[in-house]
């Protein structure tokens, strides 16, 4: 899985939403960060990003292939995100292809950790997966409709909403992206 996700460039994945990304260098939080593609691309792009990544393997294999003195790397898991300050000003939370891990009680609780961890003006990222779940899976179908109700409730406004066909060309999955400020 890791081959597949580092095989893909940063740019493709993000394309529709990186008109959400800021410009100069920023605080920037990757959540699920996994083998750090998209960490090392901001770094690279001159941000500071913390990389949160609750699987052992998955975090040891991204500090080595994306060593950087710009990336922080945290064991840490979504709804809580325990090891993160109560309170932070991340310019940027990006969420690929980690929302659909959490049950509807976490996704919840998540936004609003979420936006407590957001700096004014800034902008959180993510990716929700509609199509049929592997099986052995931790995975739920979301709905952009409740995410957007969840991340209003949290005191998030909508700024973008989009929908792609699987960069990985799998036919029976999409992905919609929506992009929240405070």
């Amino acid at each position: 899985m890791a081959r597949q996700y580092e095989g893909l460039e940063f740019a493709d994945v993000h394309r529709d939403v990186l008109h959400l990304f800021p410009g100069g260098a920023s605080r920037i939080l990757d959540v699920g960060a996994g083998s750090g593609r998209d960490a090392a691309a901001l770094a690279r792009a001159g941000h500071r990003v913390v990389a949160a990544e609750p699987t052992d393997e998955l975090r040891a294999l991204g500090e080595r292939l994306h060593a950087s003195p710009h990336i922080e790397w945290v064991a840490d898991a979504l709804p809580d995100l325990p090891a993160l300050p109560s309170t932070s000003d991340f310019d940027l939370i990006l969420l690929s292809a980690v929302w659909m891990h959490l049950d509807e009680h976490e996704r919840r609780s998540a936004m609003k950790r979420l936006a407590v961890l957001l700096a004014p003006g800034g902008h959180i990222v993510l990716t929700l997966r509609h199509g049929p779940v592997p099986s052995g899976r931790r995975m739920f179908d979301v709905s952009a409709e409740e995410t957007i109700a969840d991340a209003n409730a949290a005191g998030l406004r909508l700024v973008h909403r989009g929908f792609r066909q699987d960069v990985l060309g799998r036919p029976e999955l999409r992905w919609s992206s929506l992009g929240f400020t405070c």
